[in-house]
């Protein structure tokens, strides 16, 4: 893969360095985030075009905080630093930062004082719309560095020394409430370093094709674990488009798959594709591991393990398999690197590791350098239908994590069936792509209810409904009333089991989007 444009996004622990990737990937220039602490010798073995250092929750004078190599400064890149960036480049090249007296968190006016730079596509006298996210200020700017822009707690709020192409900004660019954010990070990619608006998905996959062709020798077979989700799916595409038949994908019917999921993937990737598929039908096996199991990271190891095992023993039958391909997405690859240690496990990943160490298979991960929305554009530019990519995510244990309480094969069936009427109501309302995910989920919590002259002593289905741009956040969907009473009608009137309905108006944090 061609790095001659690489931007190097060094992270100090910001929420928002994603965010950063994600904008600088939208302007067509190819990036990647590493730790801060990246020492110089490894930034120069990546040789980088320009770098950008991201904010941070520290205060740069403790002990604590991530602190950049000093060197970096002198390797003649261009440096942008954001918010907490900007105070450890001032910091480490010798200006002053202190506590602010007035902490902001939130909008505030930012004033254009000299238009040079990063701020070239604005005039002086500009007042923008900027978002502030900091408890410390910059007072004093390093020795050769200049106020380019101001707001009214911040005097400093954009530093610049042009002769070294070094900036600096207090505020957040990257995030929408900062309206003309994208234009000062064009500025920074384009004016001032020079680069060439030349990476996109779509010149994405001949590289990788050329480079999963490279790495399989022509006797050499692949193997990949289907889910029938995007990231799986596009990554079957693509290596298939490169190594023919020698890529075998293996689908296992765990019995925690949704209504026709099995039908659909194997109709889809058979009949559309034309790939060698093996379906697994391991429903008794995975539901006979998991019976009276309750506890929600038993069910998730329970099922990583068989799954591994099954997948095992079918790879295994393949001959001449020594590769093992995997739908990893950069955002899985940035969160196993963390800047001050890992991070406390909510719950076990989706994406259950130690197969290839198990198995002395070597990795190939096409699809490891793009976001979600990426995947999707690469796998448009291999002729895939729009129905397949834009699917919504479905975690890897499946309804397991949706199904509360024991797993039996009758309550996932009610799941199963509330699950597809939440499905169909959704697509029928145009809003199945507008948000980010939508499904049932069975809770073990039975009330009294009456149908007809009877009594009804039966569970509890809640709609879940969620808005987000990347699973990391997300908040509950505003779905019409008039659709949540069609959706709990139908539910209740169809489906033999349930009696009762609610809508879980929950936002990611505090809760998670899975209820397992």
């Amino acid at each position: 893969m061609s790095r001659r444009d690489l931007v190097l996004i060094l992270d100090y622990g910001s929420q928002y360095t994603q965010l950063i990737a994600r904008r600088v990937r939208e302007c067509h220039v190819y990036c990647e985030i590493h730790p801060g602490t990246l020492p110089v010798e490894a930034i120069e073995k990546l040789a980088p075009r320009a770098i950008i250092l991201s904010g941070g929750p520290e205060s740069v004078y403790e002990e604590i905080a991530p602190k950049s190599d000093k060197r970096l400064f002198d390797l003649g890149l261009p440096v942008l630093g954001i918010c907490y960036g900007e105070q450890l480049m001032a910091h480490q090249l010798g200006g002053k930062v202190e506590p602010s007296t007035h902490r902001e968190y939130g909008p505030a006016k930012l004033t254009v004082r000299e238009p040079l730079g990063i701020l070239a596509p604005f005039a002086a006298g500009d007042s923008l719309s900027v978002w502030m996210s900091h408890g410390d200020r910059l007072t004093e700017p390093p020795p050769g560095f200049r106020a380019i822009a101001e707001s009214p707690n911040a005097p400093l709020a954009a530093i610049a020394h042009p002769e070294r192409r070094l900036f600096g900004i207090q505020f957040h660019p990257e995030v929408a409430h900062t309206p003309r954010g994208i234009e000062l990070l064009r500025a920074f990619l384009f004016e001032v370093s020079g680069l060439s608006p030349s990476w996109t998905p779509v010149s994405f996959v001949d590289d990788a094709i050329a480079d999963v062709q490279r790495r399989v020798g022509a006797k050499e077979r692949a193997i990949l674990g289907l889910s029938g989700g995007v990231d799986s799916s596009v990554a079957a595409v693509l290596c298939h488009r490169a190594l023919g038949d020698r890529l075998v994908c293996i689908f296992v019917d765990n019995g925690l798959l949704r209504a026709g999921e099995r039908e659909t993937v194997e109709h889809a990737m058979r009949e559309s594709f034309h790939l060698n598929l093996i379906v697994v039908d391991a429903r008794e096996r995975f539901l006979s591991a998991l019976a009276g199991v309750v506890d929600p990271e038993q069910k998730r190891k329970i099922i990583g393990r068989v799954f591994i095992e099954v997948f095992e023993e079918h790879a295994s039958r393949v001959e001449g398999a020594e590769y093992l391909v995997q739908g990893t997405l950069y955002p899985d690859v940035i969160e196993s690197v963390s800047v001050k240690g890992p991070s406390a496990v909510i719950k076990s990943h989706h994406n259950v590791g130690g197969l290839p160490e198990r198995m002395k298979l070597r990795l190939i991960e096409p699809l490891r350098e793009l976001f979600k929305d990426e995947v999707r554009q690469v796998g448009d530019a291999l002729g895939m239908p729009h129905d397949v990519l834009w699917r919504q995510p479905f975690p890897g244990p499946g309804l397991a994590v949706r199904c509360l309480g024991d797993l039996s094969a009758e309550r996932l069936d009610v799941l199963r069936q509330a699950d597809a009427i939440v499905d169909e109501e959704i697509r029928k309302a145009g809003l199945y792509e507008s948000v980010w995910q939508s499904f049932a989920v069975l809770l073990p919590v039975r009330s009294v209810g009456v149908m007809g002259d009877d009594r009804t002593y039966e569970e509890t289905c809640v709609i879940r409904a969620v808005t987000s741009s990347d699973g990391m956040t997300a908040d509950w969907a505003r779905l019409p009333h008039e659709l949540l009473g069609i959706m709990s009608a139908r539910i209740i009137n169809e489906v033999r089991g349930v009696n009762r309905v609610a809508y879980d108006i929950s936002s990611k944090p505090p809760a998670t989007i899975e209820w397992e």
